[in-house]
């Protein structure tokens, strides 16, 4: 039996969780080529070389227009609009901002940052500013991925790893899913991961996914419209019923995309199963901590 044990001591974010996998997959390049092939708008994914504690290992850049954006923590210098460089959470992947909208925006610029959990808040008033902020609804997000060059079988997987996600801000917020709307950077980045994540799961086919308990950190993460608590509501509503733990280590350990991915395609949840280990994958964010911060992939039989 093929069985993918992934253990996340450091929680999960969607490109940490890529990276482990793409380290498993036989053929990395070819991978790379299909993802880059998909024709996510401005979208580039390259596997980049990453060292976390003396441990090798990659980093799955997603790249929106030629810039990472990354996502930022309330200790941290709070200038994420101007030096994304400087503002890695877990990984590279951010904050998506759902909106339920009662009214019109009359912004006039793009944001060209995007976060990735999913803010949803509610507008009783008239913008003034000069931005344009470009939203996708649940249904724009599955008219993509239907239309994505993918297989049946990744197109359901990306669908069912984005409802998920819908739903626990849905739930958050106290709003209907067809009224969450996700900014347009954000929901492309974040579909990078998630469809990343479906077609390497596709590549490798395993038949049994396990995954440790989930390390979700602490403390708060500084998003465009506030300040939330860790694990961020959306995230704690997706992981409702799975075993977690917060630990000393202050930040964003797991993401909504990443906590996501974890309930939809893990089947179990504990300790690394008995198995003749065959390869090792480790997946790293950006930031560094006293611990590796990765998630660590083991393929066995």
């Amino acid at each position: 039996m093929k069985t993918l044990y992934l253990e996340c001591n450091m929680g999960a974010s969607g490109d940490m969780l890529m990276g482990a996998l793409y380290e498993l997959l036989p053929d990395g390049n070819a991978f790379l080529e299909q993802l880059n092939a998909l024709g996510l708008p401005g979208v580039r994914v390259a596997r980049e070389e990453s060292v976390k504690c003396g441990i090798h290992g990659t980093h799955m850049a997603v790249t929106i227009g030629g810039q990472e954006e990354l996502s930022l923590d309330t200790h941290e210098h709070a200038h994420e609009v101007h030096h994304p460089a400087e503002q890695a959470a877990q990984g590279q992947e951010n904050h998506i901002h759902a909106h339920e909208h009662e009214h019109e925006h009359g912004h006039s610029h793009e944001h060209a940052h995007e976060h990735e959990h999913a803010h949803e808040h509610n507008h009783g008033h008239e913008h003034g500013n000069s931005h344009e902020h470009t939203h996708s609804s649940v249904a724009d997000i599955a008219h993509q991925i239907g239309h994505l060059p993918v297989s049946q079988r990744v197109k359901q997987d990306a669908l069912a790893v984005y409802g998920l996600i819908a739903q626990a801000e849905a739930h958050a917020h106290g709003a209907p899913v067809e009224q969450i709307h996700f900014h347009e950077v954000g929901t492309v980045d974040a579909l990078a991961d998630i469809v990343g994540v479906c077609l390497a799961m596709e590549m490798l086919s395993p038949d049994k996914i396990v995954a440790s308990p989930i390390n979700l950190g602490s403390g708060q993460v500084h998003c465009a419209h506030g300040i939330l608590p860790v694990p961020a509501p959306a995230t704690a509503h997706i992981l409702m019923g799975l075993p977690v733990y917060g630990s000393a280590i202050r930040g964003e350990l797991c993401t909504p995309t990443g906590a996501a991915l974890l309930r939809y395609f893990a089947t179990e949840f504990g300790p690394m199963p008995g198995m003749r280990m065959m390869a090792v994958g480790y997946g790293m964010g950006n930031k560094d901590f006293p611990a590796a911060n990765c998630v660590r992939a083991v393929w066995g039989e």
